[in-house]
């Protein structure tokens, strides 16, 4: 049976560090751990979030106000007086919203601050209840 079958790849097996044994070795002296202090002693060991006596970023975090979580999402809010342009089409997608620059994202919500005086078609897009009355009374429709 052939041996070379279990030795390890030439090269991928490197010799441990011998920290502190001499100046030659590179790692004499201090053995890496630099000058003096709390670090350099032996036995040291630090507990998590420990911050040299400040006080830690655990501790002090629930005297930080306010809270943005990473999963919300900014609906735009978009108002009927802003669907008056002569320029837009009768019926209104997401994308016709995007394209004309009204809004950015893809969260919208159409809410009333003033009358429409055209009638138009929304298709895929929030309405607030008074928004989609005020489109009915102009004589559009709002679909899903």
């Amino acid at each position: 049976m052939d041996n070379l079958n279990f030795l390890p790849a030439p090269g991928s097996v490197k010799k441990r560090v011998r920290r502190g044994r001499g100046n030659a070795s590179g790692l004499g002296g201090e053995a890496g751990r630099g000058h003096k202090g709390q670090k350099s002693r032996s036995g040291y060991s630090r507990r998590f979030g420990f911050e040299g006596g400040q006080t830690s970023l655990l501790r002090s975090s629930p005297k930080r106000k306010g809270f943005r979580s990473l999963n919300t999402t900014v609906t735009e809010i978009l108002f009927t007086d802003q669907l008056n342009l002569s320029s837009l089409p009768d019926v209104l997608t997401l994308h016709d919203l995007q394209s004309a620059g009204l809004v950015k994202s893809e969260f919208v919500k159409v809410l009333l601050r003033y009358p429409l005086t055209r009638a138009i078609t929304l298709k895929g897009v929030n309405v607030s209840l008074g928004a989609k009355n005020a489109i009915m009374f102009a004589g559009g429709a709002v679909s899903e």
